[in-house]
């Protein structure tokens, strides 16, 4: 569990994680509207190495970035449960880290193996609350945990 202030340290602690990735890792982002998703997913990316903006991907479903692995960023609000409407398999099991905003929504046509971070609002800022759902994701979990801040 992470307890962060403001959006800077909300992306550090994205930082921290990103650094911790590897190919294939599915991160599944939980919280409601303005909990700081895609705040996190910025600092996720800045540990991918990647410098380009990143953005919502609201009304595009799905953002495609480059750096020390590719980012596949998904909001798959707008697409409820249909998770029909887009070819999940060419990012979960592509060749870079996905990370899906709203990914509760269609937990029942992901694989088994992902890491869930569940974002909440606190009176002094975020909370975030990170679980591994299968082993790959359980050692994600121990070596962000472990990471020097």
């Amino acid at each position: 569990m992470f307890d962060t202030k403001n959006e800077a340290e909300l992306i550090t602690i994205g930082q921290r994680i990103g650094q911790q990735l590897q190919k294939n890792d599915l991160i599944i982002l939980t919280g409601e509207l303005g909990s700081g998703k895609t705040t996190l997913t910025k600092g996720i990316a800045k540990g991918l190495e990647i410098s380009q903006m990143i953005k919502s991907p609201t009304y595009t479903i799905v953002r495609e970035y480059e750096g020390r692995l590719p980012l596949y960023h998904l909001d798959v609000y707008r697409i409820g449960g249909d998770s029909e409407s887009i070819d999940l398999d060419d990012f979960v099991y592509g060749d870079g880290v996905t990370v899906i905003e709203w990914g509760e929504l269609i937990k029942d046509d992901l694989p088994n193996d992902y890491l869930e971070i569940t974002i909440s609002k606190t009176t002094d800022g975020r909370q975030l609350v990170l679980s591994a759902n299968g082993p790959i994701a359980a050692q994600r979990l121990e070596a962000i945990l472990n990471a020097k801040s």
